[in-house]
């Protein structure tokens, strides 16, 4: 199977610049990164006023079984139950298969 991209795009509930925001986004790198399979990780910021989701996270993973071992991470538990269900106000996920 080929590699797969897993992005999310988010809103925090902290206020934008805060050192809540810095704090929930160090937290996350830090985390995520420290999960076999995870590669490429980036955090990025929106631009678009079309748009009310403020952040990216992208990660790319090398197969389906990379990416449900991600999923099913004690780490990536964590996260997600200590600090994205409390710290994030709305999101969309998005996970693509990559073409050559």
């Amino acid at each position: 199977m080929a590699a797969i991209q897993h992005t999310v795009v988010f809103r925090l509930a902290h206020p934008a610049g805060s050192e809540a925001e810095q704090a929930f986004l160090a937290a996350a790198r830090a985390a995520l990164t420290s999960i076999p399979g995870v590669t490429e990780f980036r955090i990025s910021d929106q631009v678009s006023p079309k748009s009310d989701l403020t952040f990216q996270f992208s990660m790319v993973f090398a197969d389906d079984a990379d990416y449900r071992a991600y999923n099913e991470h004690p780490t990536h538990v964590d996260f997600v139950q200590g600090r994205w269900v409390p710290e994030v106000a709305a999101f969309q996920e998005y996970d693509f298969t990559l073409r050559d």
